[in-house]
């Protein structure tokens, strides 16, 4: 069923056969783009498929399934918390599609009650495979006698001395509820009376003892935490007659003024005078199928809600985030195969120095998760905190790991005497508070700790390290498009050069400079294309560039692979591209606005999505300018917030044998039969099917034994080598 069929909430007029066949659109026009946030759904409807796909491995469909309720909680706190504000604080401005704030929240509710249906229809699915595989989750109800005194007793020693049920009356009024806190709402009554009690009991998940899930015995069966606190709150009420007991589940608007990651483009859309005040604090309410309907009134009435729009049936599991714990129980017969990262093949010799590698042989493309953040990036600034001839590190820290190895370096670094600053954003989301302490244990050993320039967030990931080499001062650097976070670099596709080319090395100079003062003054930028002055200008310029080379019988060539296409104006430059003849090839991953294949606008651009085993996380920009081609690795997606409101930085990929190597990236993709989704006029997406004679293989496998195979060749031509100088030796 496609997109349209579903919900509606992309359907257009048809365009008439005159239009179709006139290249004169008028490109303002909202019909010519897609909602950002309908489009973002259709991405989770992706990863949905993921988990309903045969093809993936048992515990890897539960992953999916997971995801897809993790990314579900993030899109009401964010996306659907920011637009009711601006309903709240009477905004009528329609969307770039077209949309007041209050259509758009009807429409993706909408999307959202029919992928709950799937998400529970999948649920069901999927218990019965993990059943016929070993792995039971049931409620206590179904479990025999001694497994339920397994389950009491546990919830003796494990779970009650952590419950605290708040009462619900005039001397107790209702009580605060938790972001995304399970609970239990429970009413009692004492016995042989009619007035009854209601109370409040928050589901002690994450508490550091208690998991969602209590494996009951030692074989793989799991009972859900607040079942079996459900069957035993005779503990808590003794004495009393348990009346009901139900379930709930609370989602706050997480947009703040001091958090504006996914919504400054909705919330620089109010007026400054209302930006403090509290607009739908609450934006949505879970509640199992069975809670009644005064019950549910009540919660809605507490909580200030709209009972009909913002309370959701949720049937199953609620809060399917906490699936993880089962799609990370070991079991690698029900897992993807073993994916091991290599060490790049430059990296993978007996030279102990880095830099003299980076030195000698040039620039270096890193392609993760393929390729080893330990043995590359890690490495990097590991060698840079301990070899003597290095002076001086800045880097840029947005999302690193926990137990962070970088940070540590830095720490060494700076106690080794060696000159450090790191600029880091203490506004990346949901790391606010871990960023914060990093600051506080960096600043502790010396080390210059800068927070950006001021409204904008620093989303650049730079390490730049000043070396005093035989020949003098030299600058090395590592510029990548994802986070300094070892655990994310095994599951998110990202790219990462190193470099000491001298201009690049200036450049950064400037970039740091900037950072660290905040001053714009009038610096110049020779390779680096920063935002917010320069990216976006420059794509509208090379974008322009490709049309006229068109028109001068150049075969025209733009291909861009982005998280998310979400400007107005390149979406605009690309479709005037395409009216040209320009080909356009977009590989994006979740929300894009621009609508391929449409008559005489956009026919010659097509638009992928590659959903799979790892995270598409990498952004590169390529266009063909005669045969002049030029390649850019990017931090920046192509979002209005991206290239106006943060600071990113883009970089040129010149080495020929760098760009071979971003050229099958980006021709493996685009031939991807396993896992591509195609993008049609209408929103709607449709996966690619391997036809007989074309590789069934997902794109991911083909990157993975690609790299497996560089270093292989590597690993031979050194062998080689050393065989042939120990024969010249003899």
């Amino acid at each position: 069923m496609s997109f349209d069929e579903q919900n509606n909430a992309i359907e257009r007029e048809p365009i008439s056969a005159k239009q179709q066949l006139s290249t004169q659109f008028d490109l303002d026009s909202s019909e010519w783009f897609l909602n950002r946030e309908l489009t973002w759904l259709e991405f989770n409807r992706r990863v949905l498929h993921e988990g309903q796909d045969s093809r993936t491995p048992l515990l890897e469909r539960v992953f999916f399934l997971s995801v897809v309720g993790s990314n579900l909680d993030e899109f009401f706190m964010k996306r659907i918390g920011g637009l009711k504000q601006l309903v709240g604080a009477g905004v009528k401005k329609l969307s770039v599609d077209g949309r007041t704030p209050q259509e758009q929240i009807y429409d993706c509710h909408i999307v959202v009650q029919d992928i709950l249906k799937q998400n529970q229809m999948l649920e069901k699915e999927l218990k019965t495979r993990l059943a016929e595989a070993g792995i039971v989750l049931m409620g206590y109800d179904q479990l025999t006698k001694e497994q339920k005194t397994f389950a009491n007793n546990f919830f003796s020693d494990n779970v009650y001395p952590l419950l605290t049920p708040q009462g619900m009356d005039p001397a107790h009024p209702f009580p605060f509820i938790s972001n995304l806190s399970l609970n239990l709402l429970v009413k009692v009554s004492y016995p042989n009376t009619e007035h009854a009690y209601l109370n409040r009991i928050k589901v002690p998940v994450d508490s550091g003892v208690s998991s969602r899930f209590i494996k009951i015995g030692e074989e793989d069966l799991y009972v859900p935490i607040e079942d079996v606190i459900a069957n035993n709150l005779d503990l808590l009420f003794p004495g009393m007659v348990i009346e009901s007991c139900d379930f709930f589940r609370v989602t706050r608007n997480a947009i703040t003024e001091r958090d504006q990651e996914q919504a400054n483009d909705l919330l620089s859309m109010i007026e400054s005078a209302l930006r403090d005040r509290k607009f739908a604090e609450i934006v949505r309410l879970e509640v199992n199928p069975d809670m009644s309907m005064p019950l549910r009134g009540l919660l809605a009435a507490e909580l200030n809600i709209n009972e009909e729009k913002d309370v959701f049936e949720v049937e199953g599991i609620m809060a399917k985030r906490h699936l993880m714990q089962i799609a990370e129980l070991d079991r690698q017969d029900l897992r993807f195969p073993p994916h091991q990262p290599v060490d790049h093949p430059e990296l993978a010799g007996d030279d102990p120095n880095i830099f003299h590698i980076i030195k000698q042989r040039g620039s270096i493309l890193l392609q993760h998760p393929y390729e080893s953040f330990d043995t590359s990036v890690e490495r990097f600034i590991k060698e840079a905190s301990r070899d003597p001839k290095v002076l001086g590190i800045k880097m840029t820290l947005y999302r690193t790991a926990k137990h962070s190895k970088v940070i540590q370096y830095l720490i060494d670094a700076a106690q080794n005497g060696k000159q450090v600053a790191v600029v880091v954003e203490l506004k990346a989301r949901f790391d606010e508070s871990a960023n914060i302490l990093w600051a506080r244990s960096l600043e502790e050993v010396g080390i210059h700790v800068t927070y950006g320039v001021v409204d904008l967030k620093t989303h650049s990931k730079v390490i730049f390290v000043v070396r005093k080499d035989f020949d003098g001062l030299h600058r090395y650097a590592h510029i990548g498009t994802g986070n300094y976070h070892a655990g994310t670099a095994r599951g998110y596709s990202d790219l990462g050069l190193l470099t000491c080319d001298e201009v690049i090395g200036s450049d950064l100079t400037e970039l740091f400079n900037y950072l660290t003062t905040g001053y714009t003054l009038a610096r110049k930028y020779k390779k680096l294309l920063p935002c917010p002055n320069f990216l976006k200008k420059k794509l509208l310029e090379k974008i322009d560039r490709e049309s006229k080379l068109q028109a001068e019988g150049k075969a025209g060539l733009i291909q861009l692979k982005t998280n998310a296409l979400e400007d107005k104006e390149i979406t605009i430059a690309l479709y005037k591209a395409s009216q040209a003849g320009v080909h356009i090839d977009l590989i994006v991953r979740d929300s894009c606005r621009l609508r391929p294949g449409i008559p005489g606008l956009s026919e010659n651009v097509r638009v992928i999505s590659i959903v799979g085993r790892f995270l598409e996380h990498s952004r590169v920009f390529y266009f063909r300018n005669d045969g002049k081609e030029e390649y850019f690795i990017s931090s920046a997606d192509l979002m209005k917030r991206n290239l106006e409101s943060r600071v990113e930085v883009c970089t040129p990929v010149e080495s020929p044998r760098l760009q071979a190597l971003l050229r099958e990236m980006l021709d493996i993709q685009l031939n991807d039969r396993h896992s591509c989704w195609e993008m049609q006029s209408d929103g709607s997406y449709v996966q690619l099917q391997a036809q007989q004679g074309e590789d069934a293989r997902s794109s991911f496998e083909l990157l993975i034994k690609n790299a497996e195979k560089r270093l292989k060749t590597t690993h031979r031509m050194l062998l080689k080598k050393g065989k042939a100088a120990l024969k010249k030796k003899k």
